[in-house]
C-alpha cells in the first residue's frame, strides 16, 4: 500500500473523500493477493488495483454508492476463465474485497488512519484490523510497540493480530459470527551485518537485490571506511555493536550476520543479539572456532538454549568457496528464514 500513500495523503489533505478497497480474500487463481488496494476519490481518481482489470468496474459502481456513506461494504466476485487469461492467469478464481471509506468527521477513526500512514512513510511495521459489517466504519492500528489505537477489538483478534505481526501475514477472521480482516504491513527487511570483511562487501550486493536495508558495523576504522564495496551500504558505523544495537529494532524483521573474526567484536554483538528476537543470526567461524565461541558464551552466562539461536558454521551448505560463494550461502539462508514466515 506503499505506493498509494501519496494519493491518500493529498486527498486527506485536500478532504476529498474516498474509498479504499482491499482484497481481503481469495479462492482459486484469483488476479491479486490478499492485501492488494485500490483507492478511489469522489471524482473518481484511483490508484492500486483489486484485480488486474477483471473486476474493477465492478467495484467502481459500488464505490460511488459507499463513498458518501460512511460506512463499508463487503463484495464477493467469481473471476472467469476468460477474464483471468486477460491479466495473464491459466484458469479463473474468486475474490472478496471489503470497500472503506476515509471517516471525515470520526476523529477516533481518522487517528488510525494518521498511524497507518506514519507507519508507512518511516518504515515502521503496523497491523491494521477492521471490522467487516456492512455499514460499519469501524478498525484498530497496534504500531510497531504494540500500541493499539482505534476501534475496540476482542482480545482474540489482538493475540490474533500479534501472531500475525511475526508471520508478516494476513487474514481474515471470524469472532463470534462476525468477520475481521487483519492486514500486516511489515517494514523494509534490515540486516545486521558486524564486521566489514571482504564477504560483508559481497553480502551487501545481494542483499540489495532482495531489498534489504544494509548497516555494516566495524570499530575498526581501517575496514569500516576502507573496504571496496560494489554495492554501499545504507550506513557504516564506526562503533562497537553494543554501542548503537539497542537503537535498532531488533525483531522479526531484522536479520543479524557475524562476520568480523575477531571475538572482541563478535562476543560484543553477541551479548545482545542473542537475548534480541531478531529473526536469523548467523555467525561466520569453523566448528573449531565455534566451540571455542560456545564456552565464551557459556562462561558469560549464556544457556545452551540461546546459543543455540546461533547458526554457525554460517549459511547453506553450498561447498562454497571464496567470498562471494560464502555470501551467497548466507544470503540463502536468509532468504530461507525470512520466507518461513510468509
Amino acid at each position: 500500500m506503499k505506493e498509494l500513500l501519496p494519493h491518500i495523503v493529498q486527498w486527506i489533505r485536500e478532504r476529498r473523500p474516498f474509498v479504499i478497497a482491499r482484497v481481503i480474500q481469495t479462492w482459486g487463481s484469483s488476479p491479486r493477493p490478499v492485501g492488494s488496494a485500490l483507492v478511489v476519490s469522489e471524482d473518481l481518481e484511483m490508484a492500486g488495483s483489486v484485480s488486474g482489470g477483471c473486476v474493477e468496474g465492478a467495484v467502481l459502481k459500488e464505490i460511488k454508492k459507499v463513498i458518501g456513506s460512511g460506512g463499508g461494504k463487503l463484495l464477493s466476485f467469481g473471476v472467469s476463465d476468460d477474464d483471468a487469461w486477460s491479466v495473464g492467469l491459466t484458469c479463473g478464481g474468486k475474490i472478496q474485497v471489503y470497500l472503506q471509506p476515509y471517516p471525515f468527521g470520526n476523529p477516533k477513526q481518522s487517528e488510525v488512519w494518521g498511524i497507518l500512514q506514519q507507519s508507512l512513510s518511516d518504515n515502521k511495521a503496523c497491523v491494521w484490523m477492521t471490522s467487516l459489517r456492512e455499514g460499519d466504519n469501524e478498525s484498530a492500528v497496534m504500531d510497531h510497540t504494540g500500541v493499539i489505537t482505534g476501534s475496540d477489538m476482542p482480545d482474540e483478534i489482538l493475540k490474533k493480530a500479534k501472531d500475525l505481526y511475526t508471520k508478516r501475514t494476513n487474514e481474515l477472521v471470524t469472532i463470534g459470527g462476525k468477520q475481521y480482516f487483519i492486514q500486516v504491513f511489515p517494514r523494509r527487511s534490515q540486516l545486521l551485518i558486524i564486521g566489514a570483511a571482504h564477504i560483508a562487501a559481497a553480502l551487501v550486493q545481494l542483499a540489495k537485490l532482495y531489498d534489504f536495508e544494509t548497516i555494516v558495523m566495524d570499530p575498526r576504522g581501517t575496514f569500516a571506511h576502507n573496504m571496496p564495496f560494489d554495492a554501499q551500504p545504507d550506513r557504516i558505523i564506526e562503533k562497537y555493536p553494543s554501542e548503537v544495537l539497542n537503537d535498532f529494532e531488533l525483531d522479526a524483521y531484522c536479520y543479524a550476520v557475524i562476520l568480523s573474526h575477531d571475538p572482541k567484536i563478535d562476543d560484543n554483538a553477541l551479548g545482545i543479539l542473542l537475548r534480541s528476537k531478531v529473526a536469523y543470526l548467523g555467525a561466520l567461524g569453523s566448528r573449531k572456532t565455534h566451540e571455542k565461541r560456545i564456552e565464551r558464551l557459556k562462561l558469560a552466562g549464556f544457556s545452551e538454549t540461546e546459543i543455540g539461536k546461533i547458526e554457525s558454521p554460517i549459511g547453506m551448505d553450498i561447498h562454497a568457496i571464496g567470498a562471494k560463494e560464502i555470501a551467497l550461502s548466507i544470503m540463502g539462508a536468509i532468504i530461507k528464514r525470512k520466507n518461513l514466515f510468509l
